[in-house]
């Protein structure tokens, strides 16, 4: 993607509850083409769905800082958490924006890796925000069905399932840092170790860190974030909530990392997020900081996970989607996307 200027973000509508407790709904609200997009809802949540993009468990729609759609497959309602997968790599993200607001990080410093510390380590100067932009030049290969070839899934359910970051953090460069894009999912279990040593916390005491200064600020009270045998937080999958949850999530990056007048994440963060990094010809979508780019329009910008798992901001429309559901990479996952993008031009004029 081109590096174009940024669209700014929306300020929160005056005299408009924070969704803090509850969510402000406005199921009537007529300032989109509402009669378009219950059409596509009602499509994706029925059968003639699964062939072309799967099964659809839930979906909501915050427009303007209100809930104005909202739909959950049956045995599923606003108390069902769903998985986050990768999701959880973009709470990792806002997790490293509130210590580099508190000065206990600088994203520009070679991160803090034991593993690579000897003094001819090629691996010593990597930066977090390297790291972060998934531009650090390690090898790893991130395919979630071939176990034969799949990195990911000996991190997370093999050899290196007791402790994530340390496996990935063993993996050589395979190009030098800052040349090459290569989304990885060990790269954000390191950058994960590396709030954890940062704050010298990990296990219960991180889990309650990560509530006391993300979670619960912005009304999260259902996140499930797992962590490894070594109490590391397994930022890079597994971080599970309702789709309310999720949205608050969202609004936070919509309103520029402020929630009611407290400041979460630092000046600049969640542009930071969605300023894009160079990545190769043949991804169809852009990438920015441990965020996805252009899922629903040019401005938009996404956390995504395995198997169609979106929270998705377009500040042109200060519109938030969230889809859950279970759909396989590929053409189904390509379906899912473009259902997204479609629901979003609904709430074009």
């Amino acid at each position: 993607m081109t590096s174009a200027p940024l669209i700014s973000l929306p300020t929160h509508p005056e005299g408009l509850a924070w969704p803090t407790e509850t969510w402000p709904e406005a199921f009537e609200f007529d300032d989109f083409d509402r009669a378009r997009a219950l059409h596509a809802i009602d499509f994706a949540f029925g059968e003639q769905a699964l062939d072309k993009m799967g099964e659809t468990h839930a979906f909501l729609a915050v427009h303007k800082g209100r809930i104005v759609l909202e739909h959950y497959a049956e045995g599923r309602d606003q108390t069902t958490t769903f998985p986050s997968w990768s999701k959880a790599k973009s709470i990792t993200q806002a997790l490293i924006g509130i210590l580099v607001r508190e000065s206990m990080l600088d994203i520009a410093a070679p991160a803090d890796v034991p593993e690579w510390q000897g003094r001819d380590d090629p691996r010593r100067d990597i930066t977090l925000d390297q790291l972060l932009r998934m531009s650090s030049g390690l090898k790893f290969t991130e395919d979630y069905v071939d176990s034969g070839v799949s990195d990911v899934i000996e991190m997370l359910f093999g050899a290196g399932s007791d402790d994530v970051a340390a496996h990935a953090a063993n993996f050589p460069l395979a190009h030098a840092p800052d040349t090459v894009w290569n989304y990885s999912s060990g790269t954000s279990n390191i950058v994960t170790r590396c709030a954890q040593r940062a704050l010298g916390k990990s296990g219960e005491a991180f889990e309650r860190w990560m509530f006391d200064n993300l979670f619960t600020p912005i009304g999260m009270r259902s996140p499930q974030p797992k962590f490894d045998a070594a109490g590391t937080f397994i930022g890079s999958s597994f971080c599970y909530a309702t789709a309310r949850d999720f949205a608050r999530f969202g609004l936070l990056y919509m309103r520029d990392g402020i929630w009611d007048g407290t400041r979460i994440l630092p000046e600049g963060w969640v542009d930071y997020a969605r300023k894009p990094t160079k990545t190769p010809p043949e991804e169809p979508m852009g990438y920015g900081a441990h965020w996805w780019l252009g899922i629903a329009g040019p401005d938009s910008f996404s956390a995504n996970g395995y198997e169609g798992q979106f929270t998705v901001c377009v500040p042109s429309l200060d519109l938030i989607m969230v889809r859950h559901g279970k759909s396989e990479a590929g053409e189904k996952g390509d379906a899912v996307r473009a259902w997204l993008a479609d629901v979003a031009d609904c709430f074009r004029g």
